[in-house]
């Protein structure tokens, strides 16, 4: 469920930027890169804390 909130404010968002004619403020491949080290920054806390 989370990710198909997630999806649909990425959407909202996105057609918001779209309207306003605002280019995104970060390069796709630079928002990507720092998305997955969000992923892997939230993952790594994740794992120490259970072991």
């Amino acid at each position: 469920m989370s990710f198909l909130i997630s999806l649909a404010i990425g959407l909202v968002v996105g057609a918001f930027y779209g309207l306003l004619r605002v280019r995104s403020p970060a390069p796709p491949l630079v928002a990507l890169v720092g998305l997955l080290g969000m992923v892997v920054g939230e993952q790594s806390v994740t794992f120490l804390l259970r072991h």
